[in-house]
């Protein structure tokens, strides 16, 4: 009965990884079968200097993404307290969610153009000079971590919305005779009953994050934008090493390393969830 689910399982995702793992111990041309090198290409990567500046970009970009949770636990409650047009809220909020990547990437890139983007043009009317936001490196990371707390919104909305609908009102309504307030019942019941849903939607967060690849790709735009080099994720990285300079076996090595970042991460998560998730 499982027999179909398995092949997928291993026609789409075990057969690429295991291709993917023996192809990091070689050197694989364009044509042609590989060669063995053992693990030059993992001794490559840790004495390349565009993958350590590549991992601390995506790790600025994944806990400045993290950031945007507060932000949709406060905006998940403040939308159960609206009484009309609730549905409609949770929507407009949904709505970057469906939208292309790519489309995303090329809206926002038009705001924050330096030369006439909509951000910049709203900052001079307060006397504020604007900057180049997606051409100067100092401030690529941050755009795309606004551009992916944005588009990520939605998704956290409604997982964090069904986490506070399963709190029971009774629990509320106890607290209310106990002369607590709005703010005391946030923290105090909000907070912990909704720690499940929190620590999933951490996860699923921060798993994303370090995938981030499409903002990166379509918000830089050409080569020749001068912020490319040090705007680089690990995502971007592979895509450049195997697919413009057709560095297979590297660019597996890149797939690998981060595989293993994700799976430390996730780790990580589980075993610190026992500290703050409450289950009961």
């Amino acid at each position: 009965m499982i027999a179909p689910a398995f092949v997928g399982l291993a026609v789409l995702y075990l057969w690429p990884f295991l291709s993917t793992f023996f192809k990091s111990f070689m050197n694989v041309p364009v044509f042609g079968p590989g060669e063995f090198t053992g693990l030059d290409n993992y001794a490559s990567l840790l004495a390349d200097g565009d993958f350590w500046l590549a991992l601390r970009n995506s790790a600025v970009y994944t806990a400045l993404v993290l950031l945007g949770i507060p932000i949709a636990v406060v905006v998940a409650a403040l939308i159960e307290q609206v009484a009309k047009g609730r549905t409609l809220y949770r929507i407009l909020f949904f709505l970057p969610v469906v939208t292309l990547p790519v489309a995303v990437g090329m809206v926002w890139r038009f705001i924050l153009n330096g030369d006439y983007g909509i951000l910049n043009y709203l900052l001079s009317l307060v006397g504020i000079p604007g900057e180049y936001w997606v051409a100067d490196d100092r401030f690529t990371i941050y755009a795309f971590a606004v551009v992916g707390i944005w588009m990520g919104l939605g998704v956290n909305l409604i997982i964090l919305g069904a986490g506070l609908q399963s709190i029971p009102l009774d629990l509320y309504e106890a607290s209310s005779l106990d002369g607590a307030g709005r703010v005391r019942q946030f923290f105090a019941i909000t907070l912990p009953m909704l720690s499940p849903s929190i620590f999933f939607v951490t996860v699923l967060t921060t798993i994303s994050a370090l995938q981030m690849f499409d903002l990166v790709f379509v918000m830089l735009g050409s080569v020749n934008n001068t912020a490319i080099d040090g705007s680089k994720t690990i995502v971007y990285l592979f895509y450049e090493a195997a697919f413009v300079q057709f560095k297979q076996g590297y660019g597996a090595a890149i797939a690998i390393v981060l595989l293993l970042l994700i799976m430390i991460a996730t780790i990580i998560q589980f075993r610190l969830q026992k500290r703050w998730v409450t289950y009961d």
